[in-house]
């Protein structure tokens, strides 16, 4: 039987994989972890910021309403406050439905 490794994921992301991961710069994750105050990133002894997976989530929130539905900064920040579970909850079923529709595209072609 072949050895498999198994699937590691990590415990801390730095800036720039998190700059990576949505196409941005560094200087837009700083700005929006001084904005909003649900991402609180872990800092090392350097001072270089280690964001979670729950930064991470959070970020894909902020993210998709600023960037994909075109909010206000001033407006996710008050969605994100008053609601932050039901904005979650629209967030994952949006994406598992973009995910459903991405497989369904690819038998069809």
């Amino acid at each position: 039987m072949p050895y498999k490794e198994a699937k590691v994921e990590k415990l801390y992301y730095s800036i720039g994989e998190v700059a990576k991961m949505f196409d941005v710069n560094t200087s837009l994750i700083r700005f929006w972890e001084k904005e909003f105050d649900i991402i609180k990133p872990k800092k090392n002894k350097k001072g270089n910021r280690l964001f979670t997976k729950t930064d991470i989530d959070n970020f894909h929130i902020i993210f998709h309403l600023v960037k994909e539905q075109g909010m206000t900064l001033k407006g996710a920040k008050k969605k994100m406050k008053e609601n932050k579970e039901d904005t979650e909850h629209n967030f994952k079923i949006i994406r598992s439905l973009e995910n459903i529709k991405g497989m369904l595209t690819d038998l069809v072609s």
